[in-house]
């Protein structure tokens, strides 16, 4: 152990770093259907996948992987068909 004594903290603030990155507007956190849907469907996949890897048994646990995809297709698709964050078909029109 050095005997030195310990240095006084530094009072300079380190300037802040902006990458073009616009933090004045809502993300939405991704609350839609399309969102749900593919986070549902990709945990399935997970504890499908999972159980499989317990009990040893390649073709289960491929199959559980390919549902992780399918989740994340489903998703995408529901995404652009205006499910999504702000879609199209959730827009409310006040009807």
């Amino acid at each position: 152990m050095s005997k030195a004594p310990a240095s006084a903290s530094k009072s300079a603030q380190a300037p802040a770093v902006h990458h073009g990155v616009d933090h004045s507007q809502e993300l939405g956190h991704g609350n839609s259907p399309a969102a749900w849907t593919c986070v549902i469907v990709m945990l399935v996949g997970a504890l499908i996948a999972a159980i499989a890897f317990v009990i040893a048994n390649t073709p289960i646990f491929i199959a559980g992987a390919c549902v992780m995809v399918l989740g994340l297709i489903l998703g995408f698709v529901m995404r652009k068909a205006g499910y999504g964050v702000e879609g199209s078909k959730l827009k409310n029109t006040g009807h």
